[in-house]
């Protein structure tokens, strides 16, 4: 497809899809806002900030981490109730409510979809280990011991070790993919398939407009267990505190199975009927783990996810030529009629300030913000918050994932109005100092800051079709530490111009244009004058809209 033919198509379908155009922001309920003074946030919480996020920032739709009843030993990834909340975030009536009121502003609600795994504790899982007979024993994932003893494969864990544990009731291993108290489901049982099929709709009956879809790679394994081969010399990722030995072997038994994409049609085929009868589109989004581009998009089309979550984009270096390398990889894989997707920070992985620095973080904002695609933001980035310095020896979580969760700070005193309690109710992990400078009442009032640096972007996205649904291509702009592209419809074309280095750097366009938005100065200093060569400053961007494209430059 050619980019006038993409921007064509990109313009036609502009307004038909909520997902393509929406900016989906991520909540992690643990630690958005407190309504009970618990130390731990919740559904109530959530309600109370809708407004901010609705009106004070400008996202689209909210993507609420999981809110099951859960021992919370992976911080509710271990289910043990997929149709009740857990009593620390809420109750049902809460859920519905705040499905109510997000609707009444407009905001699209995505919950998570666990379909790997189970908590120990869930009542499938009891039933299935009582005994090798139990009815639900085929629910799970069970073996025998290797010839000689010892575990059945040499699969290993997402949290380290083996991803096999021994029952000493049944005499044989169950699968754990994660933590040894999250047993994984066998997705070739069709009464299993039928419950979590029961569970979707569940809550799509309640209202929610997507899924994002947990580790969803690994619900097909190698029916025969078949050992993974030893990847010589890995190196750990410095980007990927989730896999600790992700990287010392090859994975090629114990997920990516074909059966794979027989489970993902079934999925897409509910979503489909609840859609066509309800007359709202509800999406699936894929979280996989980086990969090759082929295997990537093959989990997009008719019978598979709307888009996948990019973490390929998360794991590039931060530098002008890898990100944009990146891009035009993503854009030239995608199939006719797919869709991409930025996301630059999650609950699992350092938060971009500290991966890349804070000087990072308005580059970042107009990178996420103005490619072509589904940008997911996690809560707090639009702060530029780092992560919370938290020594190992006070981890909550073993893998040290809660440097990446801290409180939300809201004001810039006590507990940085996590909770609408005592300013000394203590929140469930510190309040840094740093943090509260930072915070969401102090940025506010500062024109030129983090913040309103996000909110003038949102706002550009939601008024310039370009931003929303135009094509994208790369610029060759001559300058070795700068990234740029055009976003385009047919009636209009706007450059992207970042400077990734410290230097200030002057580039030139295809054509003259004005300046909308510089990413280190206020709205008000925008310029009116067209021009067609542009000082960029360090470690800042402008977005420029054209006014005289050559337009051999324009069709290309």
């Amino acid at each position: 497809m050619t980019a006038r033919e993409q921007w064509d198509s990109d313009a036609d379908d502009a307004g038909a899809l909520w997902w393509r155009w929406a900016v989906i922001y991520q909540i992690y309920p643990r630690s958005f806002a407190d309504s009970d003074s618990d130390g731990v946030g919740d559904l109530r919480g959530i309600i109370g900030k809708l407004d901010y996020l609705a009106d004070t920032l400008g996202v689209d739709a909210i993507w609420c981490g999981p809110l099951y009843r859960s021992p919370q030993v992976d911080f509710g990834y271990d289910i043990s109730d997929h149709t009740d909340i857990d009593p620390v975030f809420g109750t049902l009536e809460d859920f519905d409510a705040l499905i109510a009121a997000a609707h009444q502003r407009g905001l699209k609600v995505i919950v998570d979809f666990v379909p790997n795994h189970t908590s120990a504790e869930h009542p499938w899982f009891a039933e299935s280990r009582s005994s090798r007979t139990a009815a639900k024993r085929d629910w799970y994932v069970w073996a025998d011991s290797a010839p000689g003893g010892g575990p059945p494969s040499n699969w290993t864990s997402e949290q380290g070790g083996s991803t096999w544990e021994f029952d000493e009731t049944t005499g044989q291993w169950y699968l754990h993919s994660f933590n040894r108290a999250q047993p994984d489901v066998n997705w070739r049982c069709p009464q299993l398939r039928k419950a979590m099929l029961g569970v979707l709709r569940f809550w799509l009956d309640r209202g929610v407009d997507g899924f994002r879809i947990d580790a969803l790679h690994m619900i097909a394994k190698d029916p025969g267990l078949t050992d993974n081969p030893v990847r010589e010399n890995a190196e750990p990722n410095p980007t990927d505190r989730q896999h600790p030995d992700f990287d010392s072997q090859w994975h090629v038994h114990d997920r990516m199975h074909p059966d794979l994409h027989d489970h993902i049609r079934e999925i897409r085929a509910l979503l489909a009927e609840h859609s066509a009868r309800t007359g709202q589109e509800r999406i699936a989004i894929g979280e996989i783990e980086a990969m090759p581009w082929e295997s990537w998009v093959s989990f997009l089309g008719d019978g598979g996810t709307h888009f996948n979550f990019n973490f390929n984009f998360v794991e590039t270096p931060w530098e002008p030529a890898a990100l944009r390398a990146g891009v035009e990889e993503q854009e030239a894989a995608l199939p006719a009629g797919a869709w991409p997707n930025y996301v630059l920070s999650n609950h699992d992985r350092p938060r971009l300030a500290t991966r890349n620095g804070s000087r990072s973080v308005r580059i970042a904002a107009m990178l996420l913000l103005t490619l072509r695609g589904t940008p997911t933001l996690y809560y707090g980035d639009e702060l530029g918050l780092a992560d919370l310095p938290i020594p190992e020896e006070k981890w909550l979580d073993p893998l040290g994932r809660d440097q990446a969760r801290a409180t939300m700070p809201w004001t810039s005193r006590g507990n940085g109005g996590f909770d609408s309690g005592p300013a000394d109710a203590a929140p469930w992990l510190p309040v840094s100092d740093e943090y509260l400078r930072l915070s969401v009442q102090s940025q506010l009032t500062e024109p030129d800051s983090v913040l309103n640096l996000y909110r003038r972007l949102l706002a550009l996205r939601r008024s310039e079709p370009a931003l929303r649904h135009g094509a994208f291509r790369a610029l060759d702009l001559r300058a070795e530490q700068c990234m740029g592209y055009l976003r385009s419809t047919r009636r209009q074309e706007l450059a992207v111009l970042l400077n990734f280095g410290d230097a200030d750097t002057t580039v030139g366009l295809p054509g003259r244009g004005r300046v909308l938005l510089s990413a280190d100065v206020p709205s008000a200093v925008a310029e009116h004058a067209l021009r067609q060569r542009f000082l960029v400053r360090g470690h800042s961007g402008l977005l420029v809209e054209l006014d005289d494209v050559v337009p051999r430059q324009r069709d290309a």
